[in-house]
């Protein structure tokens, strides 16, 4: 995996693609009658889905993304392809600002019952299952069935486990155009200055611990997060084999997975989606996780956490004042555009505790329930998911590219790491890697997790935060059906 008045995990720094959440409104984004024409089957640019020589009135597509306006406009190339293909079509960009993907998907919410609907939405793996839910976003299945063919190639370059955190209740509901997993990232002369080296792949909790510790008596701090489901103490809670939610897989996607990954080991098991069930907010392996927080504040090795998307915490870290941080793919940009130099960080895989299992979010853009274009607005949705759509998508390296075959050393010259292949191989290397947990009610736990958590950093009691954070998410499942 946001925009905390500063870039989200699929969002640039200043000025940049802020909106790149919108891209999966994740990060981590519309109407007339539909005369378009049915999904095609063609492997080229993107059909044209107006009505040949009918005359039709020029029809307008709205996208809804997660950003500034000035970084909506600058995504708006994205759609030039499209455009070209469908001459007399539209696109309009507009971006709705938001501390972090729980706010942005309250102030479309708002926006959308108002009649303001868009005819795409950028949504992450955080929103998915609550635009489903509540039928704003359409399922995708008839329309990828139509163009198996077109999709085989696009399928082929994306991992499995981010295609099935698009899935609800066996429906495919947004093809994923960005991702970012929970690594750690390092600052190189902070190692150097500790007298310390850069970590293995394989390197644990005590070695996490053993190095902050010495960042820390450098001068540093040691390590800094942020309060936020993504890439936060949830990151801990994951290497300590536990969950918020008790998970399991909706049945349904056989059909997906039998089409575009017959043979691919990596999607052997997998189902119609994830089904978040009981909250398990207090078990000993997530209190224990928020509760090493708390002790690494006491030790003096972490600072209080803002709450909030990351900005301000990239921008430490790229002033040399914070030794490790946990961030994805987008922190590479994020962390260039800050001025940090070419080799004055480094990522690493996280470390392992009871297991090394990391999350993830990935972000794309669903079709809105409500359009009364679908048919064209689908073709623009597929025409986001070429290398060269998906380029300007992931911009300076400010989210990281679903398609594997886009993750070169050439991507990443000019930004850094040196150990770029962390991002994706988190997805190849570790099969029990998973989305953050983000049920229909992600709002009301996004909420819950940021107070308790706060809470907890304050009172020093993470087991009676969580107790709390326990009954929220109790009470917000049962109102969620």
């Amino acid at each position: 995996m946001t925009n905390r008045s500063g870039p989200t995990r699929r969002t640039a720094l200043a000025g940049g693609l802020t909106a790149l959440t919108a891209a999966g409104l994740a990060s981590c984004s519309s109407t007339s009658s539909s005369g378009a024409a049915s999904p095609s089957s063609s492997t080229g640019a993107a059909p044209s889905a107006t009505s040949g020589g009918s005359g039709s009135s020029p029809r307008t597509l709205t996208v809804a993304l997660f950003g500034t306006q000035k970084g909506a406009d600058a995504f708006n190339k994205v759609a030039d392809p499209f455009r070209k293909a469908n001459p007399g079509v539209t696109v309009k960009f507009t971006a709705t600002s938001g501390t972090d993907w729980n706010d942005f998907f309250s102030k479309l919410l708002t926006q959308i019952a108002a009649g303001n609907i868009p005819d795409v939405i950028q949504v992450a793996t955080e929103g998915l299952q609550l635009f489903a839910a509540k039928n704003l976003a359409a399922p995708l299945d008839d329309y990828v069935k139509k163009d198996a063919a077109a999709l085989k190639p696009y399928f082929a370059d994306v991992h499995p486990s981010l295609v099935e955190a698009m899935l609800y209740k066996g429906s495919l509901y947004c093809l994923p155009t960005d991702f970012n997993a929970g690594n750690m990232f390092l600052d190189t002369s902070l190692l150097q200055k500790a007298g310390a080296s850069f970590p293995a792949a394989t390197w644990t909790m005590d070695d996490f611990h053993t190095l902050a510790t010495k960042m820390s008596k450098s001068g540093t701090v040691g390590f800094d997060w942020v309060v936020r489901l993504w890439g936060s103490w949830t990151s801990f809670m994951y290497a300590n084999g536990a969950n918020l939610l008790t998970e399991g897989k909706y049945p349904g996607g056989d059909w997906l997975w039998k089409t575009f990954y017959p043979a691919d080991a990596a999607a052997k098991g997998r189902g119609g989606g994830w089904d978040w069930g009981a909250p398990t907010a207090n078990s000993p392996g997530v209190v224990e996780a928020l509760d090493y927080m708390v002790q690494l504040k006491k030790a003096g090795l972490s600072p209080s956490p803002d709450v909030g998307g990351g900005g301000t915490l990239q921008g430490l870290f790229a002033s040399n004042r914070i030794g490790m941080a946990i961030g994805g793919g987008f922190w590479a940009g994020g962390l260039k555009n800050a001025g940090m130099p070419l080799g004055g960080f480094d990522a690493q895989f996280f470390p392992k505790w009871k297991v090394q299992r990391h999350l993830f979010g990935t972000g794309g853009f669903t079709l809105s329930a409500q359009s009364k274009n679908k048919e064209l607005a689908y073709e623009l949705l597929k025409s986001l998911l070429t290398p060269a759509s998906i380029d300007v998508i992931c911009a300076g390296n400010t989210t990281t590219p679903t398609r594997k075959s886009m993750m070169t050393a050439a991507r990443y010259a000019t930004t850094g790491p040196t150990h770029w292949e962390t991002f994706y191989n988190t997805l190849t290397d570790f099969p029990n890697t998973a989305p953050v947990p983000a049920p229909p009610y992600y709002n009301a736990l996004a909420n819950s997790l940021n107070q308790r958590t706060t809470q907890a950093m304050a009172s020093g009691d993470a087991k009676s935060a969580l107790d709390g954070m326990q009954r929220d998410l109790e009470t917000a499942a049962a109102q969620s059906g």
